[in-house]
């Protein structure tokens, strides 16, 4: 993990500004978060938090409905990191591997976003050959490799038990 400065930030927060635009979609009523994926400068795939299909009636967070399972996403929409990913593969397969993931949620403004802690996540970014993952922090903006991002977010949900 490291924090981005110089030119590498530049280029970073020109993208998370992309991110924040399409987390300006979500129709998630918890949280407004957007996600894009980069390769060579160019935006390979977009995705923000909603019901499946963007669909009204897909909405399950407000039932008293689940899967019984102790520990289970209790949201409803679809992850815009899962979205993003399966936009990439639907037209740009050929270019994900090696790609960077950008995501970011927002509110007001772009929000500090904690540790990764979505273990299904970070295992489809790592699946799919995207190299890096770039999101907000406390201290500025943090790159991860794919593979140390998995892990971060398996030791982050240790930590919340």
């Amino acid at each position: 993990m490291i924090y981005l400065k110089g030119l590498q930030e530049k280029e970073a927060i020109k993208w998370i500004k992309e991110t924040a635009k399409v987390a300006e979609r979500a129709l998630c009523y918890k949280a407004k978060c957007g996600a894009i994926i980069v390769k060579n400068g160019e935006i390979i795939g977009k995705g923000y938090n909603a019901p499946p299909l963007d669909k009204e009636e897909n909405r399950m967070c407000d039932k008293e409905i689940g899967p019984g399972k102790p520990k289970y996403d209790k949201t409803c929409c679809i992850h815009a990191e899962w979205r993003v990913i399966i936009d990439a593969l639907k037209n740009n397969p050929e270019k994900l591997k090696g790609s960077t993931l950008y995501f970011t949620r927002i509110g007001e403004e772009v929000k500090v976003w904690g540790k990764p802690f979505c273990t299904v996540c970070s295992r489809l970014i790592l699946d799919v050959g995207i190299a890096e993952v770039v999101l907000p922090q406390e201290e500025g903006l943090c790159l991860y490799e794919a593979g140390e991002y998995n892990n971060v977010s398996y030791q982050y949900g240790q930590e919340r038990k």
